[in-house]
């Protein structure tokens, strides 16, 4: 009799546990950390597209500057842009992600590379020879696909940590972020204006 009646205790608790779970996991319990995760893997894809686009810079500059030498100065804002960009982008912090200043460094050297290539570019109409060599036509195409990545991985990114942030501040989030996931943080995302980050257009 002892033994029947445990076995219902314990039936009866497991059924409560089981039914525990189910209500948590409707609740969503798991939604901060499975969309923490989400926007964590689209940062990486923004990292990815933007060392991208700084591996195709030194082979254009070096091509420009073989047809346009004298233009010298915008070679060098592109050069020191993508210097500055690549140490911010080395020297990240593991907190980027919710380090507003941090956060900030790197956007805006990135923006800075965007407009000395776009300054690049714009050189590059006024020497037809150039315009027509091989290597400058591939390189265009290039880093046109690569801007046309970098915008659709920020346009990915941007939406991932818009759903974090919000379920870390409506309800049911905001229980679980005040109780389970207290060290968990809002994120942040691009804020600079939209004729800064435009990819530069790559004409042919």
């Amino acid at each position: 009799m002892y033994s029947h009646s445990s076995a219902l205790r314990l039936a009866r608790i497991s059924i409560v546990v089981s039914g525990l779970g189910i209500l948590l996991a409707g609740c969503g319990v798991n939604n901060i950390p499975t969309y923490q995760e989400d926007a964590k893997a689209k940062w990486s894809q923004v990292l990815n597209q933007y060392q991208r686009r700084a591996d195709l810079i030194p082979n254009l500059v070096e091509t420009v500057k073989g047809y346009a030498a004298q233009e010298r100065q915008v070679l060098e804002e592109v050069t020191n842009a993508r210097a500055r960009a690549t140490q911010v982008q080395v020297q990240i912090p593991p907190d980027i992600v919710t380090n507003p200043e941090a956060f900030k460094r790197f956007q805006e050297a990135q923006a800075q590379l965007t407009g000395a290539l776009g300054r690049l570019l714009a050189v590059s109409e006024r020497y037809p020879d150039l315009k027509s060599n091989q290597s400058f036509l591939a390189l265009q195409s290039q880093l046109e696909g690569t801007e046309n990545r970098i915008a659709v991985a920020r346009r990915d990114y941007i939406e991932a940590v818009r759903r974090y942030n919000t379920e870390l501040r409506t309800f049911p989030g905001v229980l679980w972020a005040s109780t389970i996931y207290r060290s968990d943080k809002p994120m942040e995302t691009f804020t600079v204006a939209e004729d800064v980050t435009r990819p530069p257009q790559v004409k042919f």
